[in-house]
């Protein structure tokens, strides 16, 4: 890096830190509420008034009640930098639970929906909460062990199910309300708060190993929040949709810790299964999906097509999804608009490429992104192809989300775009990704060997992913460092890219490649939990269940052809010499996938032993 653009980034950085100087989150709360007090803010499903589809509360209730459980917590003997647990859905009482903890001076967690007993306990061992605010009598279920071991905690509010929670130290929701009707200590804890003191810890949910509490101060989030959003081009007030947990930093930087800056209003779900049916509802103006989202969404429509006895409505879709893309393409940093192309491209959007985003809610769209995994260039390509341009960004829990993006001042599909304002990022010597700035963690919740691990003496955080980086500063993720596949004979293998390749298939749902240590790579599939009964009831094939459609020979064909097809677009040693289809699907719940729905490799790998081993006996 030049010494003229290392002072670029560094008078940048102090542009943007001057802008949230001494500030903290609660402050831009209130700020949002001073400004715009009648704007709603936050919507949910929870109570909801008779006649009406969401429970909504302003910036001003915000703020207030924010208050409220501020004083709450300073009422039950709350101290400054206590931690607070906290185990809930996505809805308002959880991120006014986040809110209030930090108004309170004290730092909140919000811990994932679906840890075990075991990964909880450990997560309250270490970090020792004071309160634990909890959803219902599943999230009171996953704290036994922790509550009977942790000595720390001295209360449980129960959004719900408070009567099947036998514990002394539970209280209702309500009740735990009733205790913050004087709010005049909080002006105090307030003053007391600054931008260096954490705002929360944030658990990571463990591809590998037990979780790691990731330290964020407020100059950590706020820096995060105005540098994301100026990435993004998002300025005014947005209208989003939560449905991530709450406990991934990604949703925490578009549902908790932006809204307050733009005064947005955020509607939350408290299970994705529904966001299809909430997007046709709200129609969000910004909205971010981890990559199966737009894998989704990609194979539902191309299910459709599929089923469209019409060659001539196909072939009008497809036309009309070329010119979509052609004009994305046009934008893309370094390309040109012609006339043409922005001609083709309105015909296009006014005959159905506009139809269709309209009925999939996405209509109103001003900022697609994806992140929390490499977005797959043909995913990419074919929302695109509707006229979406998805902004693929990248980061990680321990730089407070992104610090490079895509967006609309530049992108180019495929990468995860540039340096975000005033963050510095290189790659090291063996092509790992390095990042420094005023977003970077300053270290592991009392862990220090990890936090040595992850920060070297000059300040890089090293993400362990290993990228390239192009002439015009677009980054581009190759894969996990210590997932690179290094089969026997010495070859380097992304298996990332292996596996968005077989993902293209519709009647895919996941896969994963293995090969470590072997002679040749092999791989383990599923199918499509909604896709790929479609396309057997359009094929006429007889079966009971899914694991009975994995063993039909039809489908087992078609899982062939679409490793075949991977195959043609792979070099020899990367290419899939054997795989087998599994008959059920791969959730966070049932163990495989985070819950972000990233694989858990060393999961898949142990519990599918048998299988993996005979791949390679069979060969």
């Amino acid at each position: 890096m030049s010494d003229a653009s290392q002072n670029d980034i560094l008078a940048t950085r102090a542009e943007y830190q001057a802008r949230i100087a001494g500030k903290t989150l609660p402050l831009i709360v209130q700020q949002a509420a001073t400004e715009h007090p009648d704007s709603p803010a936050y919507s949910d499903r929870y109570d909801v008034p008779e006649g009406e589809s969401w429970s909504t509360i302003t910036w001003g209730q915000t703020w207030e009640l924010t208050q409220q459980v501020a004083a709450a917590l300073i009422a039950l003997g709350v101290e400054k930098s206590d931690p607070v647990a906290i185990m809930a859905n996505n809805r308002t009482a959880h991120t006014l639970a986040d809110f209030g903890t930090m108004a309170a001076g004290a730092v909140p967690m919000s811990i994932y929906n679906t840890l075990s007993q075991d990964q909880v306990a450990y997560i309250a061992g270490e970090s020792e909460p004071v309160v634990a605010i909890l959803e219902n009598h599943d999230r009171f279920q996953r704290w036994e062990k922790a509550l009977a071991d942790t000595a720390s905690l001295r209360h449980v509010v129960m959004i719900e199910d408070a009567d099947q929670c036998p514990d002394e130290r539970v209280m209702t929701w309500e009740e735990f309300m009733a205790q913050g009707t004087d709010t005049s200590a909080v002006a105090e804890r307030l003053a007391q708060l600054g931008p260096e003191d954490p705002a929360t810890y944030v658990y990571t949910s463990g591809t590998t190993g037990n979780p790691k509490g990731v330290v964020l101060t407020h100059h950590n989030v706020l820096y995060e929040a105005v540098s994301t959003m100026d990435a993004a081009g998002l300025h005014g007030q947005q209208r989003t949709v939560s449905y991530l947990p709450l406990a991934h930093v990604a949703e925490r930087v578009l549902a908790t810790w932006g809204p307050p800056f733009l005064a947005s209003h955020v509607h939350a779900i408290p299970d994705p299964a529904g966001l299809l049916g909430t997007l046709g509802e709200v129609h969000p103006t910004a909205f971010f999906g981890v990559p199966r989202v737009w894998e989704k969404i990609k194979t539902g429509i191309s299910a459709k097509l599929a089923e469209d006895p019409d060659p001539a409505n196909v072939k009008m879709v497809q036309d009309a999804m070329a010119a979509g893309l052609a004009w994305v393409e046009a934008h893309e940093y370094g390309n040109e608009m012609t006339p043409e192309v922005q001609q083709a491209y309105e015909e296009a959007d006014a005959a159905i490429l506009g139809f269709l985003r309209l009925l999939l809610g996405l209509d109103q769209v001003e900022w697609a992104a994806s992140a929390a995994a490499p977005m797959p260039v043909e995913v990419a390509r074919f929302m695109a192809g509707l006229g979406i341009k998805v902004y693929d960004v990248y980061g990680m829990t321990e730089t407070a989300g992104a610090f490079t993006a895509n967006g609309p001042g530049a992108f180019r599909l495929g990468t995860v775009g540039r340096a975000n304002p005033g963050i510095e990022v290189k790659l090291g010597e063996d092509g790992e990704i390095l990042t420094r700035g005023p977003v970077n963690t300053p270290g592991y919740y009392k862990q220090e060997g990890a936090t040595r691990n992850l920060i070297d003496a000059d300040g890089w955080v090293h993400t362990g992913d290993i990228g390239t980086v192009d002439e015009d500063g677009f980054y581009t993720i190759v894969d996990r460092k210590k997932e690179l596949i290094i089969t026997s004979s010495g070859k380097n293998i992304a298996p990332s890219n292996i596996e968005n390749l077989l993902k293209e298939s519709p009647i895919i749902g996941h896969a994963m490649a293995i090969g470590d240590g072997q002679p040749y790579v092999v791989a383990i599939l599923t199918l499509d939990g909604e896709i790929a009964p479609i396309v057997a009831d359009k094929m006429g094939i007889e079966y009971t269940d899914l694991a009975d459609l994995a063993t039909k020979p039809e489908i087992r064909a078609m899982a062939q052809a679409a490793v075949d097809k991977a195959n043609e677009r792979l070099s020899r040693p990367e290419q899939v010499k054997a795989f087998e289809l599994l008959g059920q699907e791969w959730t966070a719940e049932s163990e495989e996938l985070t819950p972000t729905l990233k694989l858990k490799r060393r999961v898949v790998n142990l519990k599918y032993t048998d299988i993996i081993e005979g791949l390679y006996d069979a060969q």
